[in-house]
């Protein structure tokens, strides 16, 4: 049996834990599947699947085993695509990841627009407010704000956005503008996606940040749930920039305390990326990459 497509039937067992979803990723039969990772396992002498009734692990050695079958066929994949020309049409299936509000305003409309210029491109779009672990869930391409870790992963500014204060004009006519962080503690506050009844927010740079504990009005899970509640005049609430860029144009909201805002946190486009470069990453980095450059409201 062929050496790399036992791997690539490995490689989709081990991902979603089961032998029937992985054999529904590669449109192949359970019974199929279940033969090419056994085959696997004998050729190798180890065991790489712990199996039991519920569920499907990877053993020590199959952890181990499933980064490098990644590694091999990507790198497999990308050797086709250069035979092929590196001036080939992107083809093949991309899968992107983004914050969840972040890729609904900025991402979405160019992944649109990039799958109606290259036809012979699929797309699975991961919208989620938490770090993904790009290379352990099999993403190409991810927007990233905020200072990045040290990886091996290739990394493109594309451009800033800052932590702000906002308000609804009608708020701030009822109860008045705060001239200072600590002003803010006589204020309804409103924070999203907080787990403690008592925040922190850090004024001023790193160096001289001032801290101020507040204790919000009301906590709401999501940074939409707070863009409602200060639109209705709910108090005052710290977004990221891009969230509220509409509203701000508008005059629905408005800032306050700009003096006092910490730096601005950079955006970057990252990806995987072999040595020679894959012609479906590379050209949506590029997409990405120029749309994001240009949006105003992160540049």
């Amino acid at each position: 049996m062929d050496r790399f497509h036992q791997m690539s039937v490995y490689v989709a067992v081990a991902e979603t834990e089961s032998f029937a979803a992985g054999a529904r990723k590669l449109g192949m039969s359970p019974p199929a599947v279940t033969r090419a990772v056994a085959a696997l396992e004998e050729e190798l002498g180890v065991k790489l699947l712990n199996r039991t009734t519920r569920y499907v692990r990877a053993t020590d050695a199959g952890l181990r085993y499933l980064d490098d079958a990644r590694r091999i066929l990507a790198e497999v994949q990308e050797a086709d695509e250069v035979a092929a020309g590196v001036n080939a049409e992107p083809r093949g299936h991309l899968v992107v990841t983004a914050p969840v509000l972040f890729g609904h305003l900025f991402v979405m409309p160019s992944v649109v627009g990039f799958l109606q210029r290259y036809p012979d491109v699929d797309v699975s779009a991961l919208f989620l407010d938490r770090v993904v672990n790009m290379l352990e869930e099999g993403v190409d391409v991810g927007i990233r704000i905020g200072a990045l870790p040290d990886s091996s992963m290739r990394a493109i500014r594309v451009g800033q956005v800052r932590r702000v204060l906002c308000a609804s004009p009608a708020y701030l006519a009822k109860y008045g503008i705060p001239q200072t962080p600590s002003d803010l503690l006589q204020h309804q506050i409103v924070a999203a996606s907080s787990i403690s009844p008592n925040i922190e927010w850090k004024f001023g740079d790193d160096e001289t940040a001032k801290a101020i504990r507040i204790k919000p009005r009301m906590t709401v899970t999501s940074n939409d749930g707070a863009i409602a509640a200060v639109r209705h005049g709910g108090g005052i609430t710290r977004l990221l920039s891009y969230q509220v860029a509409g509203l701000l144009q508008t005059g629905e909201l408005k800032t306050v305390l700009g003096e006092f805002e910490p730096k601005p946190l950079p955006i970057h486009i990252v990806h995987r990326e072999g040595r020679h470069g894959s012609a479906k990453i590379r050209a949506f980095v590029d997409f990405m990459a120029q749309a994001l450059k240009e949006n105003s409201a992160l540049n």
